[in-house]
């Protein structure tokens, strides 16, 4: 058998729109930053996608052997309903909306959101940083680049986008026919020197008060969503760190100010004094964004009503490693579309997945890597697979792949049944998938009519009459059930049997 070669990893780097070799700031350490949610209400599925994949991206790093640093911010003041720098504070609004303090609203979905991240096995990061912990950084941030990179109007202090090399160059923002129409959907500002030009410092307007507002060299008011990013992303992991991540919405308008930011605060930022050739000068040097979720229906808007959050799956029926598995079916850069039949289906490729693991293994360790399997699974039917598995993640972190490769890894026969469990519990790991049993996989829906007791009772007496081939009855007991919201499954290998539906 030849010898293993461990693969490198690959990342596709949004900056510079190609697949490139990861090559760590520091030897042997990960730094990475991923933005997190502004906590005005409660995150939908399709805001979840972000960090799954930033959840994946962490574990492949572990498997790979880098030591990881991640940190996810919580954004509790700056972030207005235009995502274009435009409107009101999202945070001051559903304040005034409920009537209650910025700060019950912020500790509330703070903490739904935590619960989110728990309920799809998503490991904490190293730390969460909440916005308005860093509001003297961030003064003193802007404090250093206004000089030479921002001016002051009767609203506030604003960057001046022309003082940075290649602004927008992230999003693509100029082509070769001249700048496109990117930001022609920015509001208009009394004064502005460009159209894309945003806000540093938001001073309170005359007369009003915000909940949420501190003294500044520019006034009193409050910081702008962009300068948040910068300031707490350079202060805990400093400048250059190695990946930021996002979801696709943020490559548009909120990175590429982020980035003029950091350039401006590296002292990276005149016209004439670089390009972004040098992508450290970014802030970070690798930026990472997850596709949408589409969905149909509309139910994906929070101004739907009840709009698609991880507890609408869960009252439903679903388990929320349903949606975690769906996510990992797909490459995070390719837009996922949703449907409950899809779902369905995820689950349960899920259940036959860790039905099949449990009788291998009891528990799953979180952080396997890559070296300490290569050393304990020699196998010559299992070391080809920790090669396919570990090829499968390197490669920009392909999960579709790499979940196939697992579930070969599970059907194997006549082969060492520790080295086995070893490398399937390693691989679920890797893709956070947890070794928990069928009934936990089980929710009751909201609104069925029957509970679990009822469900066996009436499971035992059509195993009965099937036996006794008395299928009027076994008929009869499958269509009652059918109509309370129970799906017979007969013939199930896994013995599943039954499910609510």
């Amino acid at each position: 058998m030849t010898q293993a070669t461990d693969h490198p990893l690959t990342l596709f780097n949004s900056l510079t729109r190609r697949a490139e070799p990861f090559v760590p700031v520091h030897a042997g350490e990960a730094r990475v930053y991923s933005c997190g949610p502004t906590v005005y209400n409660y995150p939908h599925i399709g805001n979840m996608r972000a960090y799954v994949f930033a959840d994946t991206l962490g574990r492949v790093l572990t498997w790979k052997g880098y030591d990881l640093t991640h940190v996810i911010n919580i954004t509790d003041v700056g972030h207005l309903t235009d995502d274009a720098d435009a409107g009101e504070d999202k945070m001051e609004k559903m304040a005034a909306a409920k009537a209650q303090s910025i700060w019950d609203i912020a500790r509330h979905y703070t903490e739904a959101y935590w619960a989110d991240i728990r309920a799809l096995n998503i490991r904490q990061p190293a730390q969460w940083t909440i916005a308005t912990d860093f509001i003297d950084d961030m003064i003193a941030f802007a404090t250093a680049i206004a000089p030479k990179h921002c001016y002051e109007l009767d609203s506030g202090l604003y960057f001046d986008v022309s003082t940075v090399a290649d602004y927008g160059k992230l999003a693509r923002a100029v082509t070769e026919e001249g700048p496109e129409n990117e930001h022609a959907r920015i509001e208009a500002v009394d004064g502005k020197r460009n159209a894309a030009d945003f806000a540093i410092w938001r001073k309170t307007p005359v007369g009003e008060t915000r909940q949420m507002e501190w003294d500044s060299p520019w006034g009193r008011g409050a910081p702008g969503w962009h300068l948040e990013c910068s300031v707490m992303s350079g202060k805990v992991l400093g400048f250059p760190f190695d990946i930021h991540t996002g979801g696709i919405d943020h490559r548009e308008i909120h990175h590429p100010n982020e980035i003029a930011q950091n350039q401006a605060f590296c002292e990276c930022g005149g016209p004439e004094s670089m390009g972004l050739a040098d992508v450290a000068n970014s802030g970070a040097r690798v930026w990472m964004h997850n596709n949408f979720l589409v969905e149909r229906s509309g139910k994906m808007s929070k101004s739907s009503g009840e709009f698609l959050r991880l507890q609408l799956l869960i009252d439903k029926g679903y388990h929320p490693l349903a949606y975690r598995m769906l996510c990992l079916q797909a490459h995070y850069r390719s837009e996922l579309e949703f449907s409950w039949e899809g779902l369905n289906a995820a689950l349960v490729r899920l259940k036959r997945l860790l039905a099949a693991a449990r009788g291998l293994i009891e528990v799953v360790t979180d952080g396997a890597t890559l070296a300490s399997v290569r050393a304990t699974v020699t196998h010559p039917k299992l070391a080809p697979l920790v090669d396919r598995f570990d090829a499968a993640l390197s490669d920009d972190l392909n999960t579709a792949v790499a979940l196939t490769v697992l579930e070969e890894a599970v059907a194997v026969k006549k082969v060492d049944p520790e080295q086995k469990a070893s490398l399937v519990g390693a691989m679920l790991s890797a893709l956070g998938l947890p070794l928990i049993a069928r009934t936990e996989l089980r929710i009751r829906p909201t609104h069925a009519e029957i509970d679990e007791t009822e469900i066996e009772a009436a499971m035992v007496r059509r195993k009965t009459a099937r036996a006794e081939k008395d299928f009027a009855t076994s008929d009869a007991i499958r269509d009652d059930l059918a109509a309370k919201g129970v799906e017979v499954m007969d013939g199930d290998p896994l013995g599943w049997e039954w499910s609510l539906a």
